[in-house]
């Protein structure tokens, strides 16, 4: 009986070993060897943010280029978000159902907006109160046109986003006021 029961075991575990190697594949088959990349002509990754795209100057996005786009991309999402904020993170951009291209444009309304931390639907460029800042640009691209109102926030977002990215990419820029 004991044999028995190690055999059983032993074809249990063999049969789990297998289902994680399916989930891999069919992760791998999903996403493309390719990964969805975002960077910008106006700063490279981890460099300074122009003043023009901060509340300084024009307070306009900047243009963001999107490379390795998923198949199966219905829309993408774009949250800018500044983690180095006194009262911790600061939303700055909640974008959404933006068509699957590979640019987003200078001072656009790419897809539907969402409320920022400065209350508007719109872009909010950098704006620290002091120091450096880092700025994140989150790209998701999904599955699916999401459903939500105009006007949602980055939460709503991200739970309507939950079960539909297909993949993501990151862009940081940096800015400090003089």
């Amino acid at each position: 009986m004991n044999k028995f029961l190690l055999f059983a075991f032993i074809l249990f575990i063999s049969g789990c070993a297998s289902e994680e190697a399916i989930k891999e594949d069919t992760l791998q088959e999903k996403t493309g060897e390719d990964i969805m990349r975002l960077s910008s002509p106006a700063f490279v990754n981890n460099g300074m943010i122009p003043p023009e795209y901060t509340c300084d100057r024009d307070n306009v996005n900047p243009a963001l280029d999107i490379g390795d786009i998923p198949k199966g991309t219905k829309t993408l999402a774009l949250i800018m978000d500044d983690p180095d904020a006194p009262a911790g993170v600061w939303v700055h951009w909640v974008v959404w159902n933006i068509s699957p291209s590979n640019k987003i444009e200078k001072d656009s309304v790419p897809g539907v907006e969402g409320t920022n931390d400065f209350r508007k639907t719109s872009y909010g460029g950098p704006c620290p109160p002091s120091g450096t800042h880092r700025y994140f640009f989150k790209l998701y691209a999904l599955d699916t046109e999401l459903g939500i109102k105009p006007g949602a926030s980055k939460k709503e977002l991200e739970k309507a986003m939950q079960g539909h990215i297909l993949a993501n990419a990151e862009l940081v820029g940096k800015y400090g006021r003089q």
